[in-house]
């Protein structure tokens, strides 16, 4: 008899029957009000579930008493209780370095977004105002031969280091929990404390996982530390920046822009200061968010599940127990 397993997010018809060799797949292409009774009565009997997002706590793993493997289709996983998960004895993965070349070409892009402020100015032609020659209060900034600080040197990190060293002659910091021995050779990155990047960085490039210790990792503090012509983008979770001291730096000018893929609520509020902001770019989540890297990381989870499932280790396990070392002192 196959193991029952629950694919609750939209996935490729090529993903739903490479599982179904192996496993009877109940799909949901989303969950919602109407869908998720139905997702957790089909729960009681799964055995794996394959998807990103949903809240894996204590109070929905005990609705699923014969789960041995949750796979989540993203490099993150702070929607999973690891510590719950560790102690039921229920294996749990993600899609690691899949993305990374994907997501480093969407932080780049809103690096420069913001720096030639693109999204203003494509505003600004559309709506009729190019009548003459453009004045210097809509130039933007240079990022060739700038400081880019990258905090979280990992595989997206180090692809974020390679297109601006080797493309835009940028010079490289970066600060992580361990040396990036990679990084250092290959693109001449410089391993510092965070205060050191904060100050000397024309463009801070946020990349960290979220953790108990990288939440609101930047703040008030820190980006009072920034250049006021330095630009903020942050590639990681919205929860590892205070949203209001990024908003205060903003508004007060400690720092000249920012470029946004995440946020603290997502969907992002249409009351949110930030979204009324010239000097930010804000986009809908979608550093992996095209079809060819969605199936690879799709393919890539349902690889894992049925390693699992098969009494196999699968190849992106998440171990539970590692803390990230990041510190929220700078000192």
């Amino acid at each position: 008899m196959k193991p029952k397993v629950i694919v609750y997010k939209k996935v490729d018809q090529k993903v739903i029957e490479f599982i179904q060799h192996t496993c009877d797949v109940v799909y949901f292409g989303k969950l919602d009000a109407e869908t998720y009774p139905e997702f957790l009565q089909e729960l009681k009997e799964a055995q794996g579930i394959l998807g990103s997002g949903l809240k894996v706590d204590k109070k929905l793993l005990d609705q699923a008493p014969h789960l041995k493997i949750v796979c989540n289709t993203s490099v993150g996983y702070d929607n999973l209780d690891l510590a719950e998960l560790t102690e039921r004895g229920i294996m749990a993965t993600n899609t690691p370095e899949v993305l990374n070349d994907t997501v480093a070409d969407t932080i780049f892009g809103l690096l420069l977004s913001a720096a030639r402020r693109m999204p203003e100015l494509d505003d600004w032609v559309k709506n009729g105002h190019w009548k003459s020659n453009l004045g210097e209060e809509w130039f933007g900034v240079d990022v060739h031969h700038k400081v880019l600080g990258i905090i979280g040197m990992g595989g997206i990190g180090t692809a974020l280091a390679k297109r601006a060293h080797l493309g835009f002659d940028m010079q490289i910091l970066y600060h992580n929990r361990s040396r990036n021995e990679k990084a250092e050779q290959d693109y001449q990155a410089i391993y510092c404390s965070l205060e050191e990047l904060l100050k000397q960085a024309d463009f801070v490039c946020l990349m960290t996982p979220l953790t108990p210790l990288t939440e609101k990792m930047m703040g008030k503090r820190e980006f009072e530390l920034m250049k006021e012509t330095a630009i903020f983008v942050n590639g990681s979770r919205g929860k590892t920046v205070d949203e209001e001291a990024l908003i205060h730096a903003l508004k007060t000018g400690k720092i000249l822009a920012a470029g946004l893929d995440v946020y603290v609520q997502e969907p992002v509020q249409p009351e949110n200061p930030l979204l009324s902001m010239k000097n930010v770019v804000t986009l809908p989540h979608i550093g992996s968010a095209t079809y060819e890297t969605r199936l690879k990381m799709a393919m890539v989870g349902a690889a894992n599940l049925i390693a699992g499932l098969q009494g196999e280790t699968p190849p992106n396990l998440i171990k539970s127990g590692v803390r990230v070392k990041y510190s929220r002192s700078i000192s």
